[in-house]
């Protein structure tokens, strides 16, 4: 069973934390199985971003673990991480928006394999 994804966010910006990289939510989206983005601020205008993998990356019906793909694996310019995320947004209003911030762009997330 998969967490609820409000439960899946507060863990992981605890494990954010506990590396001493700064995190919060940007914008809270639906409690149980909200869509989840992770914008990885460089400090230097640039950023990386991280989208829910499709259902096709998994192997049951029912997924456990949250996966991920990195929508700009090297860092962009911040801008261009804002007008995809207002896409989404527009797209899925019950997404959430997760920011942290790491100059050595560490994003704890699980990718998807290729």
């Amino acid at each position: 069973m998969r967490l609820k994804t409000n439960i899946w966010v507060a863990a992981y910006l605890r494990r954010c934390q506990g590396a001493g990289i700064f995190g919060a939510v940007r914008r809270r989206g639906a409690e149980e199985a909200g869509a989840v983005f992770v914008k990885v601020a460089l400090l230097d205008g640039s950023a990386m971003l991280f989208a829910p993998a499709p259902q096709t990356v998994y192997d049951d019906a029912r997924p456990v673990d949250r996966l991920f793909v990195p929508i700009s694996p090297q860092p962009v310019p911040e801008a261009t991480v804002e007008e995809r995320l207002a896409k989404e947004i527009r797209f899925d209003p019950d997404a959430w928006i997760i920011e942290t911030e790491d100059k050595e762009g560490r994003y704890f997330l699980e990718l998807a394999r290729s």
